[in-house]
């Protein structure tokens, strides 16, 4: 597994996907083409529902739990998608490499037992990627059994433990996981699959259609509704939000954010290649020292409150340094050095390294030198962790040492749970993880466009349009302090400037912890994020106005 998140560079797409989340693995086209594995063709399309019930008990505050666990598949099709079936002696409409476009979208979904569904909130799940399952929210934070995985450092390999999940959402509500287009056992199908599913605005189209067609099968239009979505499923929530409501007359209780990103221009990946925008600069600042601050690579005495330190960094980061930034050739020698001095003390770089890098360090650099006197990279996902460097003259890390540690523990639990538990994928292939970015497409439209736009990666401007469309849409946004893929101070950031009235601020809240992207990796910021998601969803479920 490597790192689970969108990242858009300037002039190229640079996803990269945990639970976020993307991956390694080369898909070359001819493999692509065989992935969708289709089942047999039916006299309706490509694909065919399916399904398997199972029942199970979780504790969770010494509660237990009774639910009933279905997993399965329901099909989807492109934007345009007429509703008229296929006749059976159609043979070109159930080929797949000529049939209209379909995808075979796979979910666990848990409802609790004995509870009336138009008093049961409902809350729709997704890690991000693209290209990225939902294994990792599934395993990692809200399904009632989680995978067990060291704090900061690599998990040995199987048997590895999964325990009753004492942090399971389904005190709060009931819980759907979903699995994008191609992800885990969904698959696509037909004519320019990749196309018809494989893009932001598509993407989105694909996930409203799902949650459109769940909603009807299992009766839950009335119930309290939310949309969870981590790492690059948080811009799909911003998008999907406003589809949502102004396509499908589809009101939403909340949109929970995790590890958000929705301007990908603040991404801290490859800012290098978006010169003279030098926000994301700004907004990683926060996490370098928090990094910094977490490994003990602070020049002097180690301050004792974090929160308050980030505080000071914060101030200093959208004042003298994002003054110093905007200067750019103009800014003289001395206020050059001294800039210099403070990200040294901020940051444990070098001031010489900082000087190098003309005032603006990459994550990739970041986590590169921070640790090199050790030999040593640390995390993006995760900056708590840290492994061998691969090459200890390279600028920058070439692999996530988070996403070695404990991708194979959450792979290898979900494939044992999912077939002798939850009774389906026999004989299917589960991936966690597929590659998506030579087929994916940028452009955008985003509210009141007439139009795609190729180069905007910014969809901050829909969810705005969706909270002033819906001025009742409550927003939770959570981040981690070790987060590099989607720094929490990038979160915060975005959020200060979406173009809503001044009223509809109150309508967010924040949460941060002391763990990284997954923030549920760490046990104590798992118990955190339950108690505050679960607050958030009774607060909003207008159950008991």
């Amino acid at each position: 597994m490597k790192p689970k998140i969108l990242l858009l560079a300037a002039s190229a797409l640079a996803l990269v996907s945990a639970a976020a989340h993307a991956t390694d693995a080369k898909t070359k086209p001819d493999e692509a083409k065989s992935a969708a594995s289709a089942p047999p063709p039916t006299a309706d399309g490509l694909f065919a529902p399916t399904s398997s019930t199972t029942e199970g008990t979780v504790q969770v505050d010494g509660q237990t739990i009774a639910y009933q666990a279905v997993a399965g598949t329901l099909v989807v099709h492109p934007k345009g998608w007429q509703d008229t079936g296929i006749k059976s002696d159609d043979k070109d409409a159930q080929d797949p490499d000529k049939a209209p476009p379909e995808a075979s979208m796979f979910y666990v979904a848990y409802f609790k037992k004995g509870a009336p569904s138009a008093e049961r909130p409902i809350t729709f799940l997704y890690n991000g990627g693209p290209g990225s399952s939902t294994v990792w929210l599934h395993m990692g934070a809200f399904g009632p059994r989680r995978v067990v995985t060291k704090d900061d450092a690599h998990t040995p390999a199987a048997p590895y433990g999964l325990v009753n999940n004492a942090y399971s959402l389904l005190d709060a509500s009931d819980l759907v996981f979903i699995d994008a287009p191609g992800t885990g056992f969904s698959r696509i199908a037909g004519k320019d699959k990749e196309k018809a599913f494989y893009g932001m605005d598509a993407d989105a189209h694909a996930f409203a259609e799902f949650i459109t067609a769940f909603l009807g099968k299992y009766g839950r239009y009335n119930s309290p509704k939310y949309l969870f979505g981590e790492s690059y499923g948080t811009p799909r929530s911003a998008v999907l939000v406003n589809d949502l409501e102004t396509e499908h007359d589809l009101d939403f209780n909340g949109v929970i954010l995790l590890s958000q990103i929705l301007n990908f221009d603040l991404s801290a990946d490859y800012p290098e290649a978006n010169p003279g925008t030098d926000e994301a600069y700004i907004t990683a600042l926060p996490t370098y020292a928090a990094t910094a601050w977490y490994h003990n690579k602070l020049p002097g005495s180690r301050p004792a409150d974090l929160t308050a330190f980030l505080a000071e960094v914060e101030k200093f980061a959208t004042t003298d340094y994002a003054l110093a930034l905007q200067a750019g050739s103009t800014l003289d020698a001395t206020h050059r050095q001294a800039v210099a001095a403070q990200l040294a003390k901020y940051t444990g770089l070098p001031v010489d390294y900082i000087l190098k890098a003309d005032l603006r360090v990459t994550q990739g650099m970041f986590t590169h030198e921070l640790l090199s006197s050790e030999g040593d990279v640390a995390g993006r996902l995760d900056t708590r962790f840290a492994g061998p460097a691969m090459d200890v003259l390279e600028k920058e890390a070439e692999y996530d040492p988070q996403s070695a540690s404990i991708s194979s523990a959450y792979v290898s639990d979900f494939n044992d749970y999912v077939r002798k538990d939850l009774k389906f994928g026999e004989g299917r292939v589960y991936k966690p993880e597929i590659e998506v970015f030579q087929y994916w497409s940028t452009p955008h439209q985003p509210p009141g466009a007439p139009f795609g736009i190729p180069d905007i990666r910014n969809v901050m401007p829909d969810l705005a349009y969706a909270m002033k469309y819906d001025p009742n849409l409550k927003v939770m946004v959570n981040g981690g302090y070790y987060d590099l893929a989607t720094p929490f101070y990038e979160g915060w950031y975005e959020m200060h400037h979406l173009q809503i009235p001044m009223a509809l601020q109150s309508n967010i809240e924040y949460h941060y912890y002391q763990s990284g992207h997954m923030v549920y990796a760490h046990e104590a910021a798992l118990k955190q994020l339950h108690d505050n998601v679960a607050a958030f969803i009774r607060q909003t479920d207008n159950l008991n106005p």
